[in-house]
Formats: C-alpha cells, structure tokens, sequence
C-alpha cells in the first residue's frame, strides 16, 4: 500500500477546518444560553459539523504519516483539525498558519467540562475525578446510619426515585444526607428523578387464590437457608420481599419469636412456620417445607393455642401465557384483562387481552410498528390497528413460554407519541423535590419543549438554582441529542444520564455498546458532563459477588464523569469496589486517551498496583 500524499492529506483536512468554522453558531445564538456552555455550545456544533463525515480514510491516512488522528478531538474540535493541519505543512514545507481560534483550545476543553462538572455534580473526590451516585432504597428513611456508611464509602451523591415512596419518605432520607455531611464533613448531593409518564399494562382477572413458597436446596437436597414469609395485618404492606399471609391484627399482636404456627397445606400435609421476629406490625416468618396455602387453610399458634384462625390471601392475578408466533390484544378499556385460552392439545383458541395505560397508543401506533412488552421480554409487532384495541403478534419472547403481567412497561421505538415528560404528578411532586434536592432527573425527555416546561416549572418554584439531569432512555431522545442538550445549555447547570437499561430495551442490545459511545461523545463535546447508569456492579451490590463482565462495564465508567449504583443488600461494597476499580483506572485512562502509566505489573521489582 503505497504512503498516502501530505498534500491531498491537508487539502482534505483544510475543507473540513472550513466547514467545522462555518458551523459556529451566530453571537445572537449564543446569548440565548448560560454563559457557562456558550463554548461548549460552540464545540458542540464543530463537532457534528465534523461528525456528518465517514472519517474513516482520513483517520487512516493521519496514522500511516505518523501524525495523531481526530480520534480524541470531542472536547476541541477546531484546536485538533488546526493542531494536525500545521503538522501537515511542516511536513510539506509550507509556512504554519496562526488564526484565532473560535472555538475552545485544548486547555478550556479540557477544563470547561471539569468545571462543569464541579458545578453540577459537586466536587471530586481527591484521587478520583469520577463521581459514585447509588440510588436510595426505601429502607434508608429509617437507617441514618446506612447513609452516613455511603457517604463514608465514597458516595458522593444519593439518587431519590420518586417513582417510588412519597415526601415523607424522600424528606427524610433527605435528612440523614444533609446530617451525614455534617457529621464527616463530605459532600453528598441530592438527585431526585422524576417519575414522567408511564406506559404500562393494565389489571389482569384474579386467578385461583393460593400463596406458596420456594426453598433454596443443595444439590444433595439439603436445605441451605429457610424461606421467608410475611404474617402481616390485613391492609398492610409488609417490609420485604417474600410471600405474604394476611390476619386479624389482633391475632398477629400476639405472635412472638419462637412459636411455631402449625397448618395443613392445600395437600393436606403437615406444616410449620417459625416466628422469627417483629418488624412493627409486622411478623417475619421462617419455612423450611413448601407450602400451598389456600383461603380455606386454618392456622394454630402451638403454645396456648387459641384455635384456628381463617388466613387472607391477596387474590392473585392470572397473567397472560405467550409463546412466539401467538397474538395479544391491547385495549384503550383498562377494565380486569384476561389470559388466553387454548385447546385440550395447547393451541390458541382466543387470545390474551391486556389494557394499556397510555391512550396514545391507539392512535400513534401503526401497523408493522415494533412494540415491547416488560422491559423487552417480549418482541411483538402490531398486526391491525383500530381505535380501541392494537392486535399484537409476539415475535420473540422467553423460550419455550414467557408469562405477561399487569403493570409491565410498554415501548414503541418506532412510533413517535409525543407525550409531554412532565406530567401531572410529577409537578405536584416538584413542590417537595425543590425543598430537598441539589439536582432535578427529568425521565423520558424527547424534545426541547420537554426542558422548557421543566425550567419553567422551576421559575416558577423559585427554583431554578437547582441542576437539571437529562435522562436518555429511548431512541426518540437519542435521536434528538443535539437539539436537546442545546436547550439543556440555557440552563446554567446541566447533565446527561446515559439510563442504559431502558436504551437497550429500545435499541436493542446489539446496538446499546454504539448508542452509549456516542452519547459519550456528544457530552464530552457539549462539555456537559456524563452519567453511566443501570446495572453497574448490580451483581455485586444484590448477592455479594460481582461477574467479570460487570466489572469491566464499571472500568467503562471512568470515561463519565459519575457513576450510579443501584441498591441492594451489599451496597456497601459495591460503593467500595467502585472506588477502588475508578482509582486505578484512572492511572491508566482518561476519556479515550490512553496515560501510558508504567506497567508495574512488569516491572524487575514486580510491584503491584
């Protein structure tokens, strides 16, 4: 392959210089933003400017003549092709050029988004310029001390989904934050997302009553460790996961540690539950044989039993029973859906009918259109389109069988159904967001409007201090980036959260390693800074042991500029490892620039990093 010509070379990249300097936005444009991102602003449009090119030659071209490639030009465009063309003359021999710069030099590009980043996510910790954010659990309203851990840990800001609890809840894990800092003098800032609109299934028809429970066994089936089970008063949620058994609250007053509660099963066999402690007004249960329990199951306290008491069972819903190829129909009427039927040798005779939270649907929605069902589960295509009702065909489901739910979320990649990110609900919830929080999460952001209606709600709280987080979860968002994080600038803190789960829900996971790059990309060259969410060290933080894969995709996150952990029981040393895997990363990596740290590894004194 012969060397390629310095001088068509440089012609190229002299063409591109000239159309990145007639992309710079007009002063008049970038008045109507904070003055924070009026350089980032400029950056930003060199950068697409550039970006609307295939590269690809060029990179290769730079590479063979020894000189550095556009591959990390995102924060200084224009400082990059202008570095990389005096090069070329000097290697032509032609006179360098001195113009001035419009857009930001490699200093400010580097520096705005570090100072960006500061002002909106707070400072870094020392030693780690990568923020860790985890995502409140409910529990922490009553474990100050638990918070405090976090912030000890390294957490520097705590994520309050108000899709979840209420303001009594948020109010006071609030609290426990802004004491935490108090008490270890480090900063910790408050998220809070707002819950935006939600595409769901509706009820389903209850089936048959009957709670039962699994054992976790060994291979020799040993038992490792009893179930839990719930006993709680009638109309009372309990306070953990697990099966659920419903009583008179004066029968459950009194239940103590130690009785045994003895009944028949469904079966007819014998069974036992142990009372294993208090929590409140409710009583947490241990079982170490399966159980069917039926409304017509008696339970007896063993010591000084007062007689049997009648059990209230949750009716519980029938879901919908789907294999690949089968239709579904979902309706505008959220009246109790149904699950399918099928004949005596399985096959579909009528089939299931689920509402959909979201009238929009029927009217958006046309036929060929993708749609997905329980955060992707299901792949199913709309078939026929009528007013009150979509006729769905389920493409790809879990093999052989997959079961649809009541209240799963809904996404229509393909269609367009713009509903406004700001609900309702979710003013009314600003009234208490804007009392507690540093930084607003706005869900299901799609268009510029969606911001101006946020910002405005915020004018009007007297709130427009507070920092502003995009959250990026579909492909509509994605496509509209540019856009939105402009109107993101005219607020005078601003972020990206990368919300991977949902993104990879809709384009699919094939395409999320590509959508997520280049999401980084165009943050790094709006210099807003990046958050890298879902499932980071998820592994870790709910059983204790994180997978390889996971700790690389946490060893990704040092490109960001913040990191967020979802809760689990072993939080704590989630937050640990994250700190440790984002130190050391960052002796070696920064951005997509390499640091070329000394390999210690290999090093004659075989020092160890």
């Amino acid at each position: 392959m012969s060397k390629p010509s310095v001088s068509a070379t440089l012609s190229q990249l002299e063409s591109l210089l000239a159309e990145v300097e007639r992309a710079t936005p007009s002063p008049s444009e970038l008045l109507t933003l904070s003055a924070p991102h009026r350089a980032g602003a400029v950056n930003l449009r060199h950068y697409l400017a550039l970006r609307s090119h295939d590269l690809r030659p060029l990179q290769h071209a730079l590479a063979t003549l020894g000189l550095s490639s556009l591959g990390r030009a995102e924060g200084h465009v224009e400082a990059t092709l202008r570095a990389v063309c005096g090069a070329l003359r000097a290697l032509d021999g032609r006179p360098s050029s001195e113009e001035r710069l419009l857009g930001p030099d490699f200093v400010e590009g580097r520096s705005a988004l570090a100072r960006n980043a500061a002002a909106l996510l707070g400072p870094a910790p020392s030693g780690r310029a990568v923020r860790i954010m985890v995502t409140a659990d409910t529990s922490l309203a009553g474990d100050a001390p638990a918070v405090r851990a976090l912030v000890e840990r390294g957490m520097g800001i705590l994520r309050i989904n108000c899709a979840h609890d209420g303001p009594e809840e948020w109010t006071r894990i609030a609290g426990h934050v802004r004491a935490a800092e108090k008490a270890t003098g480090r900063p910790c800032r408050i998220l809070m997302d707002l819950g935006g609109p939600k595409i769901r299934t509706g009820p389903l028809s209850p089936g048959p009553p009957v709670v039962t429970w699994k054992l976790r066994r060994d291979m020799r089936g040993k038992l490792l460790v009893p179930t839990t089970v719930w006993i709680v008063p009638a109309g009372t949620r309990p306070p953990g996961p697990g099966p659920v058994l419903q009583f008179p609250a004066d029968w459950t007053r009194g239940l103590h540690p130690g009785a045994e509660l003895r009944f028949r099963d469904a079966r007819d066999l014998r069974r036992t539950l142990r009372i294993a402690e208090r929590q409140g007004e409710a009583v947490r249960a241990e079982a170490e044989q399966k159980a069917f329990v039926v409304p017509e199951t008696r339970f007896h306290v063993s010591e000084a039993d007062p007689g049997a008491c009648p059990v209230g069972l949750p009716e519980p819903e029938r879901p919908i029973t789907l294999f690949d190829g089968d239709r579904l129909v979902l309706t505008r009427s959220l009246e109790p859906g149904r699950a399918e039927l099928r004949d005596a040798s399985g096959r579909l005779v009528e089939p299931g009918r689920v509402g959909c939270t979201e009238p929009a649907l029927f009217a958006r929605v046309r036929p060929g259109d993708r749609v997905l069902l329980d955060d992707g589960k299901f792949l199913a295509q709309a078939v026929e389109v009528h007013p009150e009702r979509l006729e769905l065909r389920i493409v790809r489901g879990p093999r052989p069988s997959g079961r649809l739910a009541s209240e799963k979320g809904i996404n229509v990649p393909d269609t367009a159904l713009q509903l406004p990110a700001l609900t309702e609900e979710d003013r009314r919830d600003l009234a208490t967001v804007v009392k507690l929080a540093d930084l607003v999460g706005m869900s299901f952001v799609q268009r510029p409007e969606d911001i101006q209606a946020l910002r405005a709600e915020l004018e009007r709280l007297g709130a427009s201090h507070l920092g502003l987080i995009l959250k990026i979860e579909t492909t509509h968002a994605f496509s509209a980036m540019p856009e939105l994080l402009w109107a993101a600038m005219q607020h005078e803190r601003a972020g990206v959260m990368i919300a991977r789960g949902d993104l990879a829900v809709e384009c699919g996971y094939q395409r999320l390693a590509e959508v997520q790059e280049e999401l980084l990309w165009i943050c790094e060259a709006a210099h807003l800074p990046a958050i890298w969410a879902t499932q980071v060290l998820e592994g870790l933080a709910k059983n204790g042991v994180p997978s390889r894969a996971e700790v690389t995709d946490a060893a990704m996150g040092e490109r960001a500029e913040c990191v967020m952990l979802n809760k689990g029981p072993h939080i704590l040393d989630a937050v640990s490892a994250l700190d440790d895997i984002l130190r050391r990363m960052e002796e070696h990596q920064s951005k997509k620039t390499a640091q070329l740290r000394a390999l210690r590894s290999w090093s004659p004194r075989r020092e160890r990093a």
